[in-house]
């Protein structure tokens, strides 16, 4: 009887203890949901959701609402549109580089107002192999981030350019900070081609990103497309939308 009542006290105490975390995932989950369906999102961006997995793969990163967020190189402001809505009341988020439509477009927009554009001092040019990118030396003028992300940007630069940014990102993350990062896969070993010159060897970034003082957390399948042969450039008729992506979860010690 007493080896009962003991095994109840000690699930019900575990249970109590679950509970607030599995709020806190609703939460997240409602929230992003919300994201998903709002009028003011284009339509365009809703056709890629199915094939993005926005929520599983935020929630793999480890988003809380109460988190201050950099997102690197937003680009048109696919997941820009989803993280602002979340973290606008209890969290911060923050862009950098290539932030030009975002600051032009999106940040104008009604519930968009909060999201924080760095002014980066960083000269570029697209003079690398096949038009990647090379920057300067810079810094991230802020710091104490709990949660850094980038997707499908890596490929974009050259080693010399994301030994930069990666550095940068380091210093500007919090003690036991994350750093999440999704890319298009490369075959390994796989020299760069005209064809593959949009993707990058999963094994490289983790290499870089090892390199810049982070640990490796964990990886996921998420955006595994087994009927990507991993041949032809992600901007063919047949890979556009169904590229397999690799998913990396990484730490700041």
């Amino acid at each position: 009887m007493r080896q009962s009542l003991f095994v109840t006290a000690i699930v019900t105490i575990l249970f109590s203890l679950a509970l607030p975390y599995a709020s806190a995932q609703d939460s997240l989950e409602q929230k992003l949901e919300a994201a998903l369906s709002a009028k003011s999102r284009p339509a365009k961006d809703k056709e890629r959701d199915a094939n993005r997995r926005p929520i599983d793969t935020l929630k793999f990163f480890q988003l809380k609402e109460d988190m201050k967020v950099l997102e690197l190189v937003p680009g048109g402001g696919w997941y820009t549109r989803l993280l602002a809505p979340v973290l606008r009341d209890k969290g911060e988020l923050h862009v950098a580089i290539g932030t030009g439509r975002v600051k032009e477009n999106l940040i104008v927009e009604e519930g968009f107002d909060k999201i924080n554009v760095l002014d980066i001092d960083v000269e570029s040019d697209r003079n690398g192999p096949f038009g990647t990118n090379n920057v300067s030396a810079f810094t991230i003028p802020e710091n104490d981030f709990d949660l850094a992300l980038t997707f499908r940007n890596m490929h974009n630069f050259t080693p010399e350019s994301r030994k930069i940014i990666n550095g940068a990102v380091f210093k500007s993350m919090k003690r036991g900070g994350l750093y999440g990062v999704v890319d298009h896969t490369q075959r390994h070993m796989e020299p760069m081609t005209r064809e593959s010159r949009r993707r990058i060897d999963p094994m490289v970034v983790v290499k870089e990103v090892l390199d810049a003082g982070f640990e490796l957390v964990d990886f996921s399948d998420l955006h595994y497309k087994p009927d990507d042969g991993l041949r032809y450039e992600v901007g063919r008729k047949s890979v556009t939308g169904n590229s397999d992506r690799f998913t990396l979860l990484f730490r700041k010690p």
